[in-house]
């Protein structure tokens, strides 16, 4: 057997129902995601929606959005939308999915779902009680490259799965009034940039039930940066983030039979490196697989789309890849990090 043999090709996917999406929150990271539904599969986004509608008519100008541009409620109203994207700052992630849920809408919500585990349980337990689906929008969940890990995992392909460590972590700069520094806002590095390592190691070894953390706060008294231990059974978690620090964004998964590697950066497509020594050390028989399938590696932000709409057309509340339990206890585990931290 070769050392590329190891690694599996991503299975195949079935193609997505196409549904009709609303935006809310006409940002960068709705346009991107808007162009990617544009550019690949066959998702349609109808409207925009923004408590500014002047914000939504020029976003749709801008993607080539040919329906109705305009308030919030504007958008819940339309009988033509089948789910809502809302990719507003994440303080107002839970007002706006139960406005959303409320009206009869699917929600996909951006990273982090909520602020708070009370408020993650808010909106999972709405969309169960009225049979409509609720996700948060972890891209990196439905990336081919989480589809290859997924199948070594199974395989046992680095043996007991020991250790996992994971970090997202960036220079921002300092600005008191920034999303990022203000903690009326929900700043900090946690919420924004935290819950990517935390959500891998989750992809790994199940949702965390426990927290110890390290870190410093900047003089807003959001965490600009930490260093989490997640404790499991017979495995360790380590999740690091930073508002002050250029981290490599890289991800491990290190076993008794070797080590899977996500090259940075692990949050969006890259490549995977599946070594089977179990010795510390370069490995000349190293398995090298890569996604190359996207020009803009933002394109991507479709294959979540596209779960999404297979999720919701098969009846399901929540995803089978990133279900509920899961996510509350990511929120819940960066709520209680920030408490340690003594973060606002």
């Amino acid at each position: 057997m070769t050392t590329e043999s190891l690694i599996p090709r991503p299975r195949r996917i079935e193609p997505a129902p196409t549904l009709r999406w609303g935006v809310i929150g006409p940002g960068s990271i709705a346009g991107r995601f808007v162009d990617a539904l544009r550019a690949h599969g066959t998702q349609q986004v109808v409207a925009v929606g923004s408590r500014a509608p002047e914000r939504a008519a020029s976003f749709a100008a801008q993607h080539g959005i040919a329906g109705t541009a305009g308030s919030i409620e504007q958008i819940l109203d339309m009988v033509e939308v089948d789910v809502v994207y809302i990719a507003t700052p994440h303080d107002s992630h839970r007002a706006l999915a139960e406005r959303a849920l409320d009206a009869g809408k699917h929600v996909v919500v951006e990273k982090p779902l909520a602020t708070t585990e009370t408020d993650a349980k808010v909106i999972t337990s709405g969309a169960r009680d009225r049979g409509l689906f609720a996700m948060e929008a972890m891209w990196t969940r439905y990336l081919p490259q989480a589809n290859v890990l997924r199948q070594l995992l199974e395989e046992h392909a680095i043996g007991e799965v020991t250790y996992v460590s994971a970090d997202f972590g960036f220079v921002a700069p300092y600005d008191p009034m920034h999303r990022l520094f203000n903690p009326d806002l929900a700043g900090g590095a946690l919420l924004d940039a935290g819950v990517y390592p935390v959500s891998f190691i989750a992809s790994v070894l199940g949702p965390p039930a426990d927290v110890t953390a390290a870190g410093t706060l900047a003089s807003t008294g959001v965490d600009d940066h930490a260093q989490l231990t997640l404790p499991y059974d017979s495995a360790i978690g380590a999740a690091t983030t930073s508002l002050r620090s250029a981290l490599p964004v890289r991800a491990v998964i290190a076993g008794t039979g070797g080590r899977i590697e996500i090259e940075p950066p692990f949050i969006r497509p890259s490549a995977l490196t599946l070594s089977t020594k179990a010795m510390w050390g370069p490995d000349p028989d190293a398995a090298r697989w890569t996604d190359d399938a996207l020009t803009d590696p933002y394109d991507a932000l479709h294959y979540e789309a596209d779960a999404a709409a297979r999720f919701i057309a098969d009846g399901r509340v929540e995803s089978p890849v990133h279900d509920h339990a899961e996510t509350v206890a990511v929120i819940s585990v960066l709520e209680r990090a920030r408490q340690q931290l003594g973060a606002r």
